[in-house]
């Protein structure tokens, strides 16, 4: 991070730069803080940037957003999908389902799974069309569906795994 230069130090900038002050250093988030994007979610490039919350997009143009501070344990599994837990008055599961979920992007630096949502740098994740999937193909992750359930009980929780992703039944 860059200190903010002292009055000393800006007093010498303008006596050794003819009277013209030097700018002021640029902040890291300034430099860093630029949103970026492949066809299956949007992130935040700065390396310590976060998103408070993840916007979740579906195929009929609807949207839920969710705050990273209600994201409890999520799971991965290459053949289910992922499965991310929101913990509030109730608790929703978000099941998002599709291809090369874990896979870097071609700048190398973001995937959607360790250094993406989990740093909180995720800003949406959206539902693909087939068209988009087929143009991608294994270049890339694809989003194929995101299900929502929401939960009052732990029963409803189990209930909802077993039908749509028994995979991360305990």
């Amino acid at each position: 991070m860059i200190d903010k230069p002292t009055p000393r130090d800006r007093l010498k900038g303008i006596l050794h730069s003819e009277g013209k002050a030097p700018p002021p250093p640029k902040k890291e988030f300034e430099v860093e803080g630029v949103e970026a994007s492949c066809a299956a979610f949007g992130y935040l490039r700065g390396l310590r940037d976060a998103s408070a919350s993840v916007e979740f997009r579906f195929r009929d143009g609807n949207s839920m957003w969710f705050p990273y501070g209600l994201l409890g344990p999520w799971q991965y599994n290459p053949s289910e999908g992922l499965l991310l837990k929101f913990a509030g008055d109730l608790v929703y599961l978000v099941l998002i389902r599709g291809s090369n979920l874990d896979k870097p992007l071609s700048e190398g630096s973001i995937n959607l799974t360790n250094a993406g949502l989990q740093r909180h740098r995720v800003l949406w994740i959206r539902e693909m069309t087939e068209e988009e999937i087929e143009r991608v193909g294994e270049s890339g992750p694809t989003i194929d569906s995101i299900e929502v359930g929401e939960c009052a009980t732990h029963e409803e929780r189990r209930e909802w795994l077993k039908t749509k992703a028994p995979a991360f039944v305990p």
